[in-house]
C-alpha cells in the first residue's frame, strides 16, 4: 500500500478545498441555513409537534442527510472528473499509484469534507433551532457511513460521466427528489396508507429514518433496518468500484 500516494491525493483534494472555501463549505451551510429560517423558526414556529419534536427540529436530519448526500456526490464526482477534463489525469497514471489507492485518496478526501459540512450544519441549525442529539455515537457513526457510501456513489458518477451536464443528472434528478420525498421535511406515518407503503420502495427514507432516530430516538422504519440498508449501499458502492476496476477500466482523460 503506496500511503505517501494516498496521502499526496488527500492533501491535494483538501487543498481544493480550502481555496475554495465560498463554494465548497459557505454555499451549502448559507443555503442549509434558509431552509432552517424559512421552515424550522418561520413555519415551523406555526406548526405542531411532530412525533412529540417541534417540526424545527424534527427536520434537521433531513436537511442535514439533504445536504450530506449531495455534498458527498459532488466533491466525489468533481474530484476525479476534473483531472479527466483537463488532462491532468495523466499525472496521476505515471505514478506507482493503484486503483485501490486512487479511490482511498479521492473517497477520503470528499467523505472528510462532506463530515465538516455536517458539523457545521448542525452548529449552524443551534443557532436557530434547539435541538438534542439522543445518541451521538450513532449519529456519527451514520453521518460517516453515509458519508462514505455517497462520496463512493459520487466517484462511480465522476468515472462514467464524459461532460459537466452528466455530473449533474443523478444529484438533481434521483437524489434530490428522493430526498424531499423520502421524509426529510414529514414522517411517512402522515402519508395514506397507500403511499405509505409506496414511500417505503425509497431508499432515501431509510437512511433519513435512522438519522432521525439517532438525534430524538424516533423513526419511521426499525433502526436496524436503516442501518442494515445504509451498510448495504455501501458495500453495493464497494462492490461497483471494484467491478469496474476488475473489469480493465482504465482512468484517461
Amino acid at each position: 500500500m503506496n500511503i505517501h500516494g494516498i496521502k499526496a491525493i488527500y492533501r491535494f483534494e483538501m487543498s481544493r478545498t480550502f481555496r475554495t472555501l465560498t463554494q465548497s463549505i459557505a454555499s451549502p451551510v448559507l443555503s442549509t441555513s434558509l431552509y432552517f429560517v424559512v421552515f424550522g423558526a418561520a413555519i415551523g414556529s406555526r406548526m405542531g409537534d411532530v412525533d412529540g419534536v417541534s417540526y424545527g427540529a424534527f427536520i434537521i436530519p433531513g436537511l442535514l442527510m439533504l445536504s450530506l448526500l449531495n455534498e458527498s456526490i459532488s466533491n466525489a464526482s468533481f474530484g476525479i472528473y476534473m483531472p479527466k477534463w483537463a488532462g491532468t489525469i495523466y499525472e496521476l497514471l505515471s505514478a506507482p499509484v493503484s486503483s485501490l489507492e486512487i479511490v482511498i485518496g479521492y473517497v477520503g478526501a470528499a467523505a472528510t469534507k462532506s463530515v465538516m459540512l455536517g458539523i457545521l450544519i448542525l452548529i449552524t441549525a443551534r443557532l436557530f433551532v434547539p435541538y438534542e442529539i439522543a445518541h451521538p455515537f450513532w449519529m456519527l457513526c451514520f453521518l460517516l457511513l453515509t458519508a462514505v457510501s455517497f462520496s463512493l456513489f459520487g466517484f462511480i458518477i465522476g468515472l462514467w460521466a464524459d461532460d459537466f451536464q452528466k455530473l449533474q443528472v443523478v444529484p438533481l434528478m434521483i437524489v434530490t427528489p428522493l430526498t424531499f420525498l423520502g421524509g426529510a421535511f414529514y414522517s411517512i406515518s402522515m402519508l395514506p396508507p397507500v403511499w405509505q407503503k409506496i414511500t417505503l420502495f425509497n431508499p432515501v427514507v431509510y437512511l433519513i429514518s435512522g438519522f432521525r432516530w439517532s438525534f430524538y430516538g424516533i423513526s419511521d422504519v426499525n433502526v436496524v433496518v436503516s442501518a442494515a440498508a445504509t451498510v448495504g449501499f455501501l458495500l453495493l458502492c464497494l462492490g461497483a468500484v471494484w467491478w469496474i476496476f476488475r473489469t480493465g477500466y482504465k482512468l484517461k482523460a
